[in-house]
């Protein structure tokens, strides 16, 4: 009698959790997002996430940090270890401080702790042209490089220029970008961003999720085809090997949500080949997150 052959896990590489009962979210105030002003859970994910990508159902999860809070870490923490889809935390602190080192030492120390992998910055919002070079910034980000973390870089387009300085100067700290660098999709402006992707990407320590971009594009009336110069682009520029599917949801639902970004891609792999989907679906997120892979295909931290 043959064993049953394991199912291919399905990574969400980036998504978000809130509990607007415990914590404020004060960006969720602006009435451009009132539809996802609710507090979204563990189970509102898994009731959420039902449409396959390449066959693959969702196994993981990698949680991701939204606002400047340590506390918010601590709590994302704390349910990554009683959470099993929950892989792993991207969480924040403030990387200026003179004791980062010290907050970081806590984090992983606490409850939780193991499952904290890369820290966050919402840089996006930072109006200073060089806020990644600052030297206490670097100061913080080597505190992290020393402790075995990961950054997730979060930028626009116009910022992308910080995303390669800072690749340049921390070719030993491995670094993610979020959502391709917020290309301008709705007003089809890539040219300029094409360039700084195909910069950032020749740094071997840098991939990047393949997420957030449904919301980059008209919410209303974007297609497949708005998608795809911009995965076309990203998979010229980093392969399938250092790239990594993520939902940014609830965020994906002021667009049309998980399900239909999840058939998106799906539509999006067609033509490529089953190494290159489990890279994408799978692989880099297990790698760079330091996931592994258990029975049934479903994936355990480290």
């Amino acid at each position: 009698m043959t064993s049953a052959t394991p199912t291919p896990a399905l990574v969400d590489a980036h998504h978000h959790l809130w509990d607007l009962t415990r914590r404020p979210q004060l960006w969720l105030d602006d009435p451009a997002v009132a539809s996802i002003r609710r507090t979204f859970t563990p189970d509102d994910l898994r009731s959420t996430a039902t449409h396959p990508i390449a066959g693959r159902r969702l196994r993981s999860t990698v949680v991701v940090q939204c606002v400047a809070d340590v506390p918010e870490t601590e709590d994302l923490l704390a349910l990554a270890e009683r959470e099993p889809l929950i892989g792993a935390v991207v969480g924040w602190a403030d990387l200026t401080s003179p004791a980062i080192g010290d907050v970081l030492d806590r984090l992983l120390a606490g409850p939780g702790g193991t499952y904290l992998r890369s820290l966050r910055h919402l840089v996006q919002s930072e109006t200073d042209p060089g806020w990644l070079q600052r030297p206490e910034v670097e100061r913080g980000l080597a505190a992290a490089r020393d402790r075995g973390l990961r950054y997730d870089v979060l930028v626009r387009d116009h910022q992308l220029d910080q995303a390669i300085r800072l690749a340049e100067r921390f070719p030993d700290l491995p670094q993610v970008l979020n959502h391709a660098g917020k290309p301008c999709i709705a007003r089809r402006e890539l040219a300029d961003w094409e360039r700084q992707i195909n910069l950032l990407a020749g740094h071997p320590q840098v991939v990047c999720k393949v997420s957030g971009l449904i919301t980059e594009a008209d919410h209303d009336t974007w297609t497949t085809a708005d998608i795809r110069p911009v995965w076309d682009v990203l998979l010229s520029a980093f392969g399938p090997n250092r790239l990594m599917f993520g939902s940014d949801w609830p965020v994906a639902n002021l667009a049309g949500g998980w399900n239909r970004w999840a058939a998106t891609v799906d539509e999006l792999l067609t033509g490529c080949s089953e190494n290159d989907i489990q890279a994408l679906l799978a692989g880099t997120a297990t790698a760079f997150y330091g996931l592994t892979h258990a029975a049934e295909g479903t994936l355990t931290p480290r």
